[in-house]
């Protein structure tokens, strides 16, 4: 019962504009005034960060924020890709004729994911990997391999919790948020960087100046709020590394796996 009433609660409070209006709340200047609390609240070390707080105009500008240089090495190896952002493992994976299994118990397809695109055909046998950005985390995404963007796509949608009650309880959480996806051509494939939206997330940005030519490690785009970030890897074209698999927290810049051509 009380499960129920709490699924209840996330879907009347799922829709964009309470998360548009927690947006705005979050970038006033008035908000500037909890900085202090929420890094205590959350852990956050504000040492680490690239500015000192009392720089920070906003909640949201100090959540958005960019860390001190050489924080996150980029591993730098030739085939290697990298994690994209701070998170913890919450699926991976080899993608099972177009299916990602068993995602804190539910089934998705590649189809729905990617929003029934007809790129979905070069992932049916691919490998994924699902990666939760907390509220702790620093939020910024970056490229997970140099390449270049061949195409993106933004697809509206609810902002329903990604965390784990959100991903076990709600319906198909990660197809039915808002996304924004991007494919990016590397040297061994390709790799769709899709970034979900979540509750009290009021948007997701591409970094400026957009460029189509990314470099490993590149900042790519960031999140207004926690959320999650699933890669998706060109079939045959993926090797995780062998330790890494669910409740595994990983840091941007950080080796997740190494690419191949496809045979």
């Amino acid at each position: 019962m009380r499960r129920a009433t709490f699924r209840l609660l996330t879907e009347l409070s799922s829709r964009k504009w309470i998360s548009q209006l927690t947006g705005r709340i979050a970038q006033s200047r008035v908000s500037k005034h909890w900085i202090t609390r929420f890094a205590k609240l959350y852990g956050i070390s504000i040492h680490d960060a690239e500015k000192a707080v009392e720089e920070y105009t906003s909640l949201n500008d100090f959540f958005t924020r960019r860390l001190k240089p050489g924080l996150r090495p980029i591993d730098t190896a030739a085939n290697t890709m990298v994690s994209p952002v701070d998170g913890l493992i919450t699926g991976i994976g080899e993608i099972a004729d177009g299916q990602l299994l068993n995602v804190k118990g539910q089934d998705y397809t590649v189809e729905e994911l990617l929003n029934h695109s007809p790129r979905m055909v070069n992932y049916a046998h691919g490998y994924y990997m699902v990666l939760y950005l907390s509220p702790t985390d620093y939020h910024r995404i970056h490229s997970p391999i140099s390449g270049r963007i061949l195409e993106t796509e933004h697809i509206p949608g609810k902002v329903y919790p990604v965390n784990d009650f959100g991903l076990r309880n709600m319906k198909r959480t990660l197809s039915r948020n808002e996304r924004l996806i991007s494919y990016v051509q590397h040297q061994s494939g390709e790799v769709a960087v899709v970034k979900v939206g979540a509750m009290n997330v009021s948007s997701i940005r591409y970094a400026e100046p957009f460029s189509n030519e990314l470099g490993k490690g590149q900042e790519l785009a960031y999140f207004e709020f926690g959320s999650t970030v699933v890669l998706l890897m060109e079939s045959g074209t993926f090797k995780a590394r062998g330790d890494l698999m669910v409740n595994s927290k990983v840091k941007m810049g950080e080796a997740i796996g190494t690419v191949h051509k496809s045979r």
